[in-house]
């Protein structure tokens, strides 16, 4: 079975890529800028190494190309396309923090030149896939079990790179506390395997496996007490992934369920905000995204990671079974 090779080695790659980054980053004085305006007790982690995202990310390229490399020999490609479309944001995401380490700062790239760059490579990627086969206009609704037919492309095109570009941003909102991105992505990537086999998509249980595989190895480091952050190298390309396997499979309104927690997080950022701007200054929440909110509540990061992380692994469970019936074995 490929797909527990695939496992086997981007977690095997991670750990060791652990032992030779962190030290390096530290040496790099590659360290995380902690937000003035987030909570106090967070400036502890001042100057923790960041971009440890590429430690799953060199781990999901070397098992997608390893475990598929028979797949790729026989004309099958979708498993490297959502690797590719993922390292595209995860390249935004370097850049990002790259500039931040220069700067000293915590502001990368400018809001449009990210919004700009996830959209291109949103477009690109939906173009990729309708080109292959695999995508159609065709609008499948988990759990009804029924598919809106013929939506035209334009609109389609539009819709894809909404939810893409979203779910990008929306993961990396999530990763605000130690481990919570990584905990919440884990049952995701899960999810995507069981639902890769299920459709008989060995090429996508390949991908799927080597992202729980490469993350379950990272959540050795990053676990509370973070010894290393994934940095917006690593959160813009688990969004990525996130979106890029459920475009593959065809079934992108299942994002919402399995993605719950992101959802949350981008929705209360938004709300404080407009909240802020309607009452002249009044807050709705203690503090946005709701993982701070709860903090601030006395939540600790652990509990944060438990209960976001175990809630994700039953909206799963849930998908799973608002998803089987569209392809049954």
């Amino acid at each position: 079975m490929t797909y527990i090779l695939s496992f086997i080695v981007a977690f095997g790659v991670a750990v060791i890529a652990g032992q030779v980054l962190i030290p390096l980053l530290r040496r790099l004085k590659a360290g995380q800028s902690i937000r003035a305006d987030g909570p106090t007790w967070h400036m502890s982690k001042q100057g923790t190494p960041t971009m440890g995202g590429l430690m799953f990310i060199l781990a999901m390229g070397t098992a997608v190309f390893v475990a598929g490399w028979d797949l790729t020999a026989q004309g099958q490609y979708n498993h490297i396309a959502v690797f590719l479309f993922a390292l595209v944001f995860g390249v935004i995401g370097f850049i990002d923090d790259f500039q931040k380490l220069r700067h000293h700062a915590n502001e990368g790239l400018t809001a449009s030149q990210k919004f700009l760059l996830q959209l291109a490579a949103s477009v690109a990627f939906t173009v990729i896939l309708r080109q292959t086969g695999y995508l159609t206009p065709d609008l499948y609704i988990p759990f009804l079990d029924i598919e809106i037919v013929g939506i035209p492309w334009v609109a389609y095109m539009v819709f894809a790179s909404f939810v893409m570009v979203a779910t990008v941003n929306a993961v990396n909102l999530t990763d605000g506390i130690d481990g919570l991105a990584t905990g919440v992505t884990i049952p995701v990537a899960l999810f995507y395997l069981a639902v890769s086999a299920w459709y008989g998509r060995a090429d996508l249980t390949i991908a799927s496996a080597a992202l729980a595989g490469g993350l379950s190895a990272f959540l050795v480091y990053n676990f509370h007490p973070a010894k290393v952050f994934m940095g917006d190298t690593g959160s813009l390309f688990l969004g990525g992934a996130v979106c890029g396997m459920a475009f593959a499979l065809n079934i992108p309104l299942v994002i919402p369920v399995i993605g719950l927690v992101y959802v949350l997080e981008v929705l209360s950022d938004i709300i404080q905000v407009v909240y802020f701007k309607k009452t002249g200054g009044k807050r709705f929440f203690r503090m946005a995204p709701l993982h701070h909110h709860l903090e601030m509540g006395g939540w600790s990061e652990v509990k944060l990671f438990c209960v976001f992380s175990g809630g994700t692994l039953i909206l799963c469970a849930l998908a799973f079974l608002g998803v089987m019936n569209r392809y049954p074995m």
